[in-house]
């Protein structure tokens, strides 16, 4: 029986050392080489020379009416030439370094020749020289490497097509082939190979970018059911307790805060585990939720846990909440790893017997000495810097909590859709009344003495200032603002009336913890760091976020950076340093100075960087498409998810006959156990 799951060494031609070359570009089977799909085409439509302009690449279809001729000069330097009949005229064509090419160029030879049109002097400069025999007006071009060909992967394509077509089951259901008008997927697998024309291979490229999102989707969407379908616990808390506890909140939740608060209880009393992700921009108010949240399920008697990417985040975590919890039912602890023996031991005593109820941490929750009494929510902060590991770990130390993830780092809906497709997403897309906009300036390297000056009289009017470096020390290689000069010289302007500190990633624990607690504290007016203090450092004194060479930073980063500033009722300023040397430098610099809207940030940011970059592919699970841009064809991504959802939601899909090469596509990615 023949199967596109068959080994490529199934081909004739294909031994162990073409086979082991394919593998270089991930072709293992006869389903990865028709799905290895061209990156571009050559258009072998022929151009008509008397209105093409000067330099215009052409493509010319002939016969060869002189004896080419071959000439050498200097090391591997060599040059072909022959006269071309082009329509009713003759050209010259020439080829530089392609001596290969005498096979092909003979007498009386009909070939097609792609090139640049010298008008002058009536000759083309070939760059490809085509047999005229190619049915195709258009030649795929494959992304390959050193190991594998353009001429060995077009031959063994067209050899898998041949033997294979018969096997080729169209995946997409009927009624969506024939909305969107689809072609099935043996003539799209044919077309994006070999069309005939530009039209053919359009069509061809627009259904398979369909499908490619479609089968991802509704694979994401199988998982999302699977977790709806698993048993979790009901968290049935006392509502009007829960009530009572929002009404000691010093301040009204926004529209938005409500929603998602909402959102979340609704999945705290269901029946099924929750998969939920946060996503607030800076300051949006993402810690009152989750404080909400953990409330909720320590009235219902289960025990709540924090992680955090860090001993500095999680500190101030657990300050924070100690304080929004004083006077209830909640016990925080906080486990670091500066605790003695003796103080781990009596920790993990207190959270195994549930008298710690509220849990706060590092990666060190999931480590196996932490045991919980009564597991009921996990919640993970800035959940882009675990692992998936890492995350899946903390699911499973209790039985079945329900898990909600937090994010400041804006994600476009692109993103959202593509790397969470899995969870469900809360959004909080509203600041808090009264929160002024930080107001954002872009400077060139020979006005950074305007910042210090502006920086000195925000001093004065009592204020604190974030000053933030790209390098801990001076760099050989980079000509960059490094953290230890700049504290240097900042002591050396502004000390002994203003007090000047340092903050980087060398120092330990106790070293930074020290640095911070003195800047909350009022002790440092300046803090200089790198950018250990992007995430997790919260004074609401500090209006002033001055940073050297931006441009070396990615727009995320620097919106974190700028979201360390504007947390009090008092109008907050950051000062972009920095001389860009690309263009995608300058769209940064002036995206900052545009917009203080994260979502908007995060999507220019995805436009310049690409989806693989924002969150980092192997944490985030971006898939790295075939076909289909994320970004260029959005919404055909949401339709995609949309109609997946609904192949799921429609009983008995899995039974009919039509859709039996989808369920067995899904079998073969693990999914089996949800349509059997």
């Amino acid at each position: 029986m023949k199967s596109l799951q068959d080994p490529v060494a199934k081909l004739t031609g294909v031994g162990a050392k073409t086979a082991d070359a394919l593998a270089t570009l991930e072709i293992n089977t006869i389903g990865d080489l028709l799905t290895y799909f061209p990156s571009r085409y050559d258009d072998f439509a022929p151009t008509n020379l008397e209105q093409a302009a000067d330099k215009q690449k052409v493509t010319v279809h002939g016969t060869i009416i002189s004896e080419p001729l071959l000439t050498r000069f200097g090391y591997h330097r060599n040059r072909l030439a022959f006269r071309l009949t082009a329509g009713h005229g003759v050209v010259n064509v020439v080829y530089f370094n392609q001596p290969y090419l005498k096979k092909q160029a003979v007498l009386n030879a009909d070939v097609t020749v792609l090139g640049t049109w010298n008008r002058g002097r009536q000759e083309i400069m070939g760059a490809k020289l085509v047999s005229a025999n190619n049915e195709q007006s258009m030649g795929a071009i494959y992304p390959v490497n050193k190991h594998v060909r353009q001429a060995t992967l077009r031959k063994l394509i067209k050899q898998a097509f041949n033997k294979y077509s018969d096997v080729i089951a169209t995946l997409l259901p009927i009624h969506l082939r024939q909305q969107y008008q689809l072609l099935d997927r043996k003539t799209m697998i044919h077309d994006m190979h070999f069309p005939k024309d530009g039209a053919a291979a359009k069509a061809a490229r627009r259904t398979a970018a369909y499908e490619e999102f479609f089968l991802f989707q509704l694979r994401l969407q199988a998982i999302r059911l699977a977790h709806r379908q698993e048993d979790g616990n009901r968290i049935l808390y006392n509502n009007s307790e829960l009530r009572d506890f929002i009404k000691t909140i010093p301040f009204e939740l926004t529209h938005a805060q409500k929603r998602v608060v909402n959102e979340i209880c609704r999945d705290l009393r269901s029946p099924y585990q929750m998969n939920r992700l946060l996503q607030g921009d800076v300051g949006s108010g993402k810690t009152i939720v989750a404080a909400i949240a953990i409330y909720a399920t320590i009235i219902a008697g289960y025990q709540a846990a924090l992680m955090a990417p860090t001993e500095i985040l999680a500190n101030q975590h657990a300050t924070k909440l100690a304080k929004i919890f004083a006077g209830t039912h909640v016990h925080v602890g906080l486990l670091t790893g500066s605790m003695t023996a003796k103080e781990h031991r009596l920790f993990l005593e207190k959270v195994a017997s549930g008298e710690i109820n509220l849990i706060i941490g590092t990666h060190a929750l999931i480590q196996d000495p932490v045991h919980f009494a009564n597991l009921g929510l996990a919640i993970i902060d800035e959940q882009h810097r675990f692992g998936v590991q890492q995350r899946q770990l903390l699911r499973e130390k209790g039985k079945s909590p329900d898990v909600l993830a937090m994010t400041a780092t804006p994600i476009p809906r692109t993103l959202a859709i593509t790397s969470y497709g899995e969870m469900d997403v809360s959004v909080i897309d509203e600041m808090p009344q009264g929160r002024l906009p930080v107001k954002t300036t872009w400077l060139k390297s020979d006005q950074s003495e305007q910042a210090l000056m502006f920086l000195k009289n925000q001093l004065a009017q009592g204020a604190q200032a974030y000053v933030v470096s790209p390098l801990i020390e001076q760099s050989e290689k980079l000509d960059v603002q490094n953290a230890t000069d700049l504290y240097e010289r900042y002591a050396q302007y502004f000390e002994p009336q203003y007090k000047v500190g340092l903050l980087h990633g060398r120092m330990d624990a106790d070293e930074k913890g020290q640095a911070m607690r003195s800047f909350a504290d009022g002790k440092i007016d300046v803090l200089v760091a790198t950018t250990v203090i992007e995430v997790g450092v919260d004074n609401p004194n500090a209006t002033v976020m001055l940073i050297y060479d931006a441009d070396r930073f990615g727009l995320a980063q620097l919106h974190q950076l700028r979201g360390r500033v504007g947390r009090g009722d008092k109008q907050s300023y950051c000062l972009l340093v920095a001389d860009p040397k690309t263009e995608e430098g300058v769209a940064r610099m002036k995206t900052m100075v545009a917009t203080t809207d994260g979502f908007v940030v995060a999507q220019k940011d995805l436009e310049l960087r690409g989806s693989g970059d924002i969150l980092g592919k192997k944490q985030s699970g971006v898939p790295d498409f075939k076909v289909g841009d994320p970004i260029a064809d959005l919404k055909m991504l949401q339709v995609a998810r949309s109609d997946a959802e609904n192949l799921l939601k429609t009983p008995d899909w899995d039974k009919k006959d039509e859709n039996q090469p989808l369920v067995l596509y899904l079998q073969r990615h693990e999914l089996s156990t949800h349509f059997d």
